[in-house]
């Protein structure tokens, strides 16, 4: 005999769950409260979250700021056509994601500070400055600002490390740090940190 899915079936269909199943089900539903409850904790004593300047932009608002930086600070054009931009210690610097490329190159000092903006034209994109832990989220119609001071000299690569379409494997920017006299008499510190010290 054939029934549909919206008969009811006759007689008891199912069978109570085990008991092993009900332990299993309560410790699992224990530690999703345990996880629950670190959430808000991370977020305001775990340390991992960056203090950087947040703003609503339009993208192609955006897009006008990175064309001015480029024409305020380029110094030329790389190999593939990317503008590199060289811009004074204690500059705004702004970097714009787009499927599948980081624009401009980036040239900076070590040793200066400098406030990074980062935004993203269409989708979102991940910033990743390999090799070292530096790691956000680039979100379209957000400008998302970062106070950094290279503390390494060394030609560096940002990897997009949210998958954004098909050509995201292509998607490699470039940051270079200049050595400078005095960086190099204070040398010691590794990777990228923020205005405060902190290793980013």
């Amino acid at each position: 005999m054939y029934t549909t899915g919206v008969t009811s079936p006759q007689g008891v269909w199912w069978k109570p769950a085990h008991k092993s199943e009900r332990i299993w089900f309560t410790i699992a539903f224990v530690w999703c409260l345990v996880l629950f409850a670190m959430m808000p904790l991370w977020h305001l004593r775990g340390g991992q979250n960056p203090s950087g300047i947040r703003a609503r932009v339009d993208p192609q608002d955006y897009v006008a700021r990175v064309r001015q930086f480029v024409a305020d600070y380029g110094t030329g054009e790389s190999e593939a056509g990317i503008p590199i931009v060289a811009p004074p210690p204690g500059s705004e610097v702004y970097l714009l994601a787009a499927q599948y490329q980081w624009t401009p190159i980036l040239q900076l000092q070590q040793g200066a500070q400098y406030t990074l903006h980062l935004s993203s034209l269409d989708v979102n994109h991940g910033f990743n400055l390999y090799p070292f832990n530096v790691n956000f989220q680039v979100v379209p119609g957000y400008d998302y600002g970062l106070r950094v001071t290279p503390t390494e000299a060394g030609d560096y690569r940002i990897v997009c490390n949210e998958f954004c379409g098909i050509g995201h494997h292509l998607m490699v920017g470039r940051v270079i740090v200049e050595a400078t006299a005095t960086a190099d008499a204070g040398a010691g510190g590794t990777g990228v940190a923020d205005a405060a010290g902190g290793a980013q």
